[in-house]
């Protein structure tokens, strides 16, 4: 009860606020139309938002799934080679001074208008978060226990194995839950750019029709789903972290 009160509070807020500005303002529907509009056209057309929201959503899981497998095996690889880690942590975070927006454009150029570029958005958008957090995590543990380890003739594996990844847990599902939100924009963005369907598709068509109702309608389902999933991995890293203490 508590935690539903506390998401319903800023939600119930958020919704006044914008109709005292559609009431203060007189402002035209088409350019900022209020929540009963919107709350119309959302179920005036919750077939096609649905049908669009699904593929988002499937770009988004396995862009998620995807990215957090790879992320967290770069981690264990920087984590187990300094020589590793020297030579490509500066790289990954070169990286990051590229704009996403820029690569969007050429990955739908080379892997086309389907599903696979807006994974591959969505992957990328999440692979640093996932990586980072993980390495910062299997960097941490405390010196006592690897020294015991090896006291006890643990080979670099074993401990990797024993130790640190099961003492990385919480600092993995801290990157997991920043995964969770950057994901679905990932997945947008590569929709924005080239596609036939999905949210952000639905949203650019409903926009170039002037539409208004029907893009927030479209970006409020968006973050109903972003919501619910930072909920799902925020449940499932919480869980795990439980049980590795």
């Amino acid at each position: 009860m508590i935690k539903l009160a506390y998401i319903s509070t800023p939600i119930l807020f958020g919704i006044s606020l914008w109709q005292s500005v559609v009431w203060l303002t007189d402002v035209p529907q088409f350019i900022l139309p209020s929540p009963w509009r919107v709350a119309q056209t959302a179920c005036e057309y919750r077939r096609l938002i649905l049908e669009n929201a699904l593929v988002t959503g499937t770009e988004v899981v396995l862009g998620l799934v995807l990215g957090t497998i790879l992320g967290a095996f770069t981690a264990i690889l920087l984590a187990s080679s300094q020589r590793l880690h020297r030579l490509v942590m500066p790289l990954l975070i070169l990286t990051q001074a590229i704009p996403v927006f820029a690569l969007a454009p050429i990955l739908t150029l080379w892997l086309g208008y389907g599903i696979a570029s807006k994974v591959m958005m969505a992957l990328l958008i999440i692979f640093f978060p996932v990586t980072s957090g993980f390495l910062d995590g299997l960097s941490r543990i405390p010196s006592g226990f690897a020294d015991l380890a090896q006291t006890m003739s643990g080979t670099k594996w074993q401990i990797m194995r024993h130790i640190r990844i099961p003492h990385a847990i919480p600092s993995l599902g801290t990157g997991l839950k920043l995964a969770a939100v950057y994901a679905p924009i990932g997945a947008v963005i590569g929709e924005w750019v080239g596609a036939s369907q999905g949210l952000g598709y639905l949203m650019l068509l409903a926009n170039g029709r002037a539409k208004t109702d029907l893009m927030f309608a479209s970006l409020l389902c968006l973050c109903l789903f972003a919501t619910l999933l930072y909920s799902a991995v925020s449940l499932v890293s919480d869980g795990l972290s439980r049980d590795e203490r």
